[in-house]
């Protein structure tokens, strides 16, 4: 069900949002909005909110039990590793200190 509310933008382009309606959506004095145009119109939607749509949106693709910071940590220490072993081997052929 859409609400209508009405709000007037002052000069520095603040717009107060009426007190019901941050009640009702549970925005607090410091929170962080998201604002989305739409043509002509104007989205503001909590962050919070937003983030649980972004989760939800990816929930599909998440499998249990496994951890993608965890694989791409993984990644990026053996990516670390292969990158060390060739700097190595291109020392040694070139006849160069390890630690230079």
């Amino acid at each position: 069900m859409t609400k209508s509310f009405h709000a007037r933008i002052a000069d520095d382009g603040r717009v107060i949002i009426p007190a019901p309606l941050r009640k009702q959506l549970g925005l607090h004095p410091g929170d962080t909005v998201v604002l989305e145009q739409d043509g002509n119109a104007l989205r503001i939607s909590g962050y919070a909110h937003v983030i649980k749509e972004v989760q939800a949106a990816f929930a599909p693709y998440h499998v249990p039990g496994r951890s993608e910071v965890d694989e791409l940590i993984a990644e990026r220490r053996a990516e670390a590793f292969r990158e060390e072993a060739e700097i190595t081997a291109l020392r040694a052929r070139h006849g160069t200190d390890s630690d230079a």
